[in-house]
């Protein structure tokens, strides 16, 4: 037989987990590259408890950044990045910005990945591997899965203000190649291509503390991320605050019941004690 009073009590706890996470939600609707999180429940004899929580994966809206070199993603997938400390993290706000030193960098000052293209816009090879796994290997023109990526860095020649010390400007365009521009857009010289990566799971991301995700073991090892690449937009939060209202509705309603049967479990329990004195 049931207890009822520790089913309430279970039942409460996942509810306020539940309220938080519609609260995250909506708090995060006008926070740029932000993921909506949703829940499934598992019920138990005593009560109700998250069963997992899921990373919404639907394309977000796009919002123009404030520089060219912000970038949004029509697709699936995320942009590559690297800490300081060499672990890749990955996300979807393509807020980035070239520092003094010219390394293309998100607004953590993390390192943009990509991948360095000869004068053809072939990606050259490497002999390091970021991930061996035949499953996931892709062609060299594609972007490979298997190639280790690099720091994006333009480097402006102090002495005549130039990227790497013949371009004028940089374009970045659809498929992701940033192109060196010299002789008044006269000449285009392909550098490199924007890294994209995603995942077999996305579910099993674990998601780090701001808008990054790392990989898991349920999510698998990188494989390449497809989409068109556009230069000075940046991507809206993906929240439903629609659906997140209803449900957060949903979720207080079953919270003032919890309350109550809690509430009324208590009167009764003092009144047995009562009659027992």
């Amino acid at each position: 037989m049931k207890d009822s009073y520790i089913t309430a009590i279970n039942t409460q706890r996942t509810t306020m987990d539940w309220i938080d996470m519609l609260v995250d939600n909506m708090s995060n609707m006008y926070t740029p590259g932000y993921r909506s999180t949703q829940g499934t429940f598992k019920t138990f004899l005593d009560g109700t408890n998250f069963d997992d929580t899921n990373v919404k994966t639907t394309q977000g809206k796009s919002l123009p950044g404030t520089a060219s070199s912000n970038v949004f993603l029509e697709g699936d997938g995320f942009f590559v990045t690297k800490k300081p400390d060499g672990k890749e993290l990955y996300t979807r706000l393509g807020e980035f910005t070239f520092d003094g030193e010219g390394t293309y960098r998100t607004k953590d000052k993390y390192a943009v990945q990509g991948y360095v293209l000869n004068d053809n816009g072939e990606i050259m090879s490497s002999p390091l591997t970021r991930n061996a796994d035949v499953h996931t290997a892709t062609p060299l023109n594609g972007g490979p899965g298997m190639m280790a990526t690099t720091d994006i860095k333009l480097w402006i020649d102090p002495s005549n203000g130039k990227y790497l010390g013949k371009y004028d400007e940089y374009q970045i365009k659809e498929d992701g190649i940033i192109y060196g521009k010299a002789d008044k857009g006269k000449t285009m010289v392909p550098l490199y291509k924007i890294a994209l990566a995603n995942f077999n799971n996305q579910n099993g991301l674990i998601k780090i503390k701001g808008l990054y995700y790392s990989e898991s073991n349920e999510s698998g090892k990188p494989v390449v991320g497809k989409g068109d690449i556009r230069s000075g937009l940046i991507e809206m939060s993906n929240v439903d605050l629609k659906a997140d209202v209803a449900y957060f509705q949903q979720a207080k309603m079953q919270l003032d019941l919890t309350n109550k049967i809690i509430s009324t479990n208590k009167q009764l329990l003092e009144q047995a004690i009562q009659l027992l004195q």
